[in-house]
């Protein structure tokens, strides 16, 4: 017995809430550490000079896979619209915050004995409590502006999306997606450096960190414009090409306003 459309359209939505949920769990758990983006690939740091600042690409290792999320909030987006984007944001956000209370009653729980102190592979010895305090224990300003710049983010996504959508129709599909991508990132890149650091460093700072940030995300999404399409091509091929463009303009039809 073949599926009906509907059924495929649940399945679809599964399949895209789940890719997206885990890769932005995944990407706030493991965004504490810095990683080099120059050193990575073998080349020498940027040296950028920005608002007077020397600025290289180090960057959080939750953009290795965030890119995952910008691809699947742009197919929330085409065949689920606002109400599609909306509904995968305040649960994951909400599943995030859990995620993170959790980590913070772990972190209250006393260690074992044999745990507490471990042999490195040097011979030395490792306090694991603090270590493992260390790494999860996210400062609580740094959560808040990850949680608000996440949302604002998608909101503007879905926003920007849907206007640009309505002006070109079902062309220009790099458009839309590039385009509505690039501009959530912006608000999203300097909305949890504020948030989380205003008072630690100073505005020029702040901004000079947003902008370095957003050089990276820029190319990012740039470069992901082919995998946009063949998201695109493997969705319509699943649903019907016919269906696939009923469904995405009734997705634009209910997507009205920012919120």
């Amino acid at each position: 017995m073949h599926p009906t459309l509907e059924q495929k359209k649940h399945r679809l939505f599964l399949v895209l809430a789940g890719i997206f949920i885990t890769n932005a769990l995944l990407a706030e758990m493991i965004g504490v550490k810095i990683f080099s983006f120059e050193q990575t690939l073998g080349m020498n740091p940027a040296q950028l000079n920005i608002l007077g600042f020397t600025m290289d690409f180090n960057l959080t290792a939750g953009v290795v896979i965030w890119p995952v999320v910008f691809i699947t909030t742009d197919l929330i987006n085409e065949y689920f619209g606002k109400p599609g984007v909306k509904r995968i944001s305040y649960l994951t956000a909400g599943l995030i915050a859990y995620a993170f209370l959790v980590i913070f009653l772990t972190m209250l729980l006393s260690p074992a004995d044999f745990w507490h102190y471990t042999k490195g592979p040097d011979g030395s010895t490792v306090d694991m409590d603090i270590a493992f305090n260390k790494i999860f224990g996210q400062g609580q300003r740094i959560i808040i502006g990850s949680l608000t710049a996440f949302i604002i983010g998608q909101l503007t996504d879905v926003f920007v999306f849907q206007k640009l959508k309505k002006v070109t129709g079902n062309k220009y599909l790099w458009l839309r997606s590039t385009g509505s991508t690039l501009v959530s990132q912006f608000i999203d890149s300097f909305v949890v450096l504020f948030i989380a650091f205003s008072g630690v460093f100073t505005t020029s700072q702040i901004v000079a960190i947003g902008i370095t940030n957003y050089i990276y995300k820029f190319i990012v999404a740039i470069a992901l414009t082919p995998l946009i399409y063949l998201g695109h091509s493997i969705i319509d091929k699943y649903l019907g090409k016919e269906h696939a463009e009923k469904i995405s303009t009734e997705a634009t039809e209910s997507s009205k306003g920012f919120f």
